[in-house]
């Protein structure tokens, strides 16, 4: 049995030092100032052509901050060019449209450039500059669609039409009577996917949209809807325009000046080269002449980036574990004291408890993905604090493990029968001699199916973390869905590494249960003088 809790030790030990490596090796804290030698360009680099994620430098991509990948398209151009105005070096700060303003707002970012535009309810948080792109309205629809040939608003009586989540393109939606009006989707990719599968009929956005969709499928049509009678919009939702922090006038009156310098024939040439450059779907060739198969495709050209973002996946889910363990460790013993006999002791007791009970709720009642936000983004606006992205996530789901953890181990020490509490005080223990020789070593073992519980959620579970764009698993693989624009086959490839993840942990620690357990063969009434049979 000691032999065994020595190998158990050993192991806890490798992963704790693991879990403190980790966090030494990341800059995790620091003043939220400004660099001035990088300008920090927020985008979703997911958008094509105005933004991109590839795997090169090719064609003047630039960096991604906290990724081995680069970013391009029209809008990392417009970037470059203030960058080179600014002498300053661009380096893009990859997330999802939701988190583009709080990236700004809190000081990750010194710019937005992803296409957004300047309305009135965005005007509230964030300045924004002159327009550096315009464009029309259309829905977008296959060409065998019997909307496709729409010429007035009611045409579309009867169409299932959304758009993207966040934009006031969703609202547009309302001015065209009798559709059918479906959730707002979070990117394009997923509505082009959408659109291609079926379930809806097509999505508003859009002229530059339209025009990147075709190149990579010729069955889809855009349909006019500017010229409509009745359409309106105003001339702030037909531009697009770069956003710049309040706090910062200086780089808005910069920017401003910038884009004055470029010409409308430079701009459209910036775009005609965004829309040829940007990444194309045609399966490579193989030796003999026949297109590779998809998955070896995907594998020669992402597999680095899915490798990394296996690597990513497995360090959040792994130290977020052990560090979670460890907090629930302590919170579950703390909550387990006996009630002294002071009462000073006694009522400091139950305030700690209080707040160790405050933590459980909170961080067990929240998403983790609004806990991610409020933690990345919040600390970082109301504290000026710049915590790095890939120390933030380890953080937040080491914490909210730990509040999960908690009350597991706190069960399995309140399920240890009430005897070994009471022989273990007729032997002269003391409580923390009891809880450490008798009752934790039974209360881990006993918790253990639950801890591996936790470390597989953990590993499906930091996909909600693409909010402050750290690029694990699901990530990734949004990414390479959205630049290859094969859906299904790109998120079954996912979905089968996820599971060889989450097998391969069940079992090794299926094998850490069986060597707790011991040999199960042996006999309960032998004792040290039972060892033969007496000579007759």
């Amino acid at each position: 049995m000691k032999s065994r809790y020595k190998w158990l030790t050993a192991i806890f030990a490798v992963l704790i030092g693991f879990t403190i490596s980790a966090f030494f090796n990341i800059p995790s804290v620091q003043a939220a100032k400004k660099d001035d030698g990088v300008l920090k360009v927020a985008m979703e680099a997911n958008y094509s052509p105005n933004n991109w994620t590839q795997t090169t430098s090719a064609n003047g991509a630039v960096p991604i901050d906290g990724s081995h990948t680069y970013a391009n398209g029209y809008d990392v151009k417009i970037a470059k060019i203030i960058g080179k105005k600014l002498h300053r070096k661009v380096v893009v700060l990859k997330t999802e449209w939701d988190g583009l303003l709080p990236s700004l707002t809190s000081g990750k970012a010194d710019l937005i450039i992803a296409g957004m535009s300047p309305t009135p309810e965005r005007a509230k948080a964030i300045n924004f500059t002159n327009a550096y792109w315009s464009g029309i309205f259309v829905v977008i629809t296959k060409k065998t669609s019997r909307f496709a040939n729409a010429k007035k608003l009611t045409d579309f009586k009867g169409a299932k039409l959304t758009s993207q989540q966040g934009t006031f393109h969703y609202k547009l939606i309302n001015q065209l009577p009798g559709v059918k009006k479906e959730p707002a989707m979070s990117d394009f990719s997923a509505m082009r996917q959408s659109l291609v599968s079926g379930t809806i009929d097509g999505y508003i956005a859009d002229s530059t949209e339209a025009i990147s969709f075709k190149m990579v499928d010729p069955d889809i049509t855009a349909v006019k809807l500017n010229p409509m009678h009745g359409f309106h919009v105003t001339k702030e939702q037909m531009v697009s325009s770069i956003g710049v922090a309040k706090s910062n006038p200086k780089l808005l009156k910069d920017v401003n000046q910038i884009l004055a310098g470029i010409p409308t024939k430079k701009r459209q040439e910036l775009m005609t080269a965004a829309i040829k450059e940007q990444p194309k779907t045609t399966s490579k060739k193989g030796k003999n002449g026949k297109p590779e198969p998809w998955l070896i495709s995907m594998l020669k050209q992402y597999g680095g980036m899915i490798m990394s973002g296996i690597g990513m996946t497995l360090l959040l889910a792994a130290v977020g574990t052990v560090a979670g363990f460890l907090i629930g460790l302590v919170v579950g013993i703390v909550r387990t004291i006996p009630e002294p006999t002071t009462r000073g002791k006694r009522w400091g007791l139950k305030f700690i408890n209080w707040l160790l009970s405050v933590y459980i709720e909170v961080f067990r009642g929240t998403p983790m993905m609004v806990q991610a936000a409020v933690i990345y983004y919040g600390i970082a606006q109301f504290w000026h604090l710049n915590i790095d992205r890939t120390a933030a996530a380890l953080i937040i789901v080491s914490i909210n493990t730990g509040a999960y953890l908690a009350e597991i181990i706190r069960g399995g020490i309140i399920s240890t029968p009430d005897g070994q509490f009471e022989a273990a005080s007729a032997l002269g223990m003391t409580h923390s001699q009891r809880m450490w020789h008798i009752i934790l070593p039974q209360a881990i073992r006993n918790c253990l199916p639950s801890i591996t519980n936790e470390f597989i959620v953990n590993i499906k579970d930091t996909s909600v973390l693409s909010i402050i764009s750290v690029s694990e698993l699901f990530f990734v693989g949004s990414t390479i869905a959205s630049q290859s624009f094969k859906f299904f086959p790109t998120y079954l490839t996912i979905s089968a590494i996820y599971l060889i993840l989450t097998f391969t942990i069940t079992r090794i620690f299926n094998l850490i249960e069986k060597h707790l357990d011991g040999s199960q063969n042996y006999n309960l009434m032998a004792n040290q003088i039972q060892v033969g049979t007496q000579d007759k």
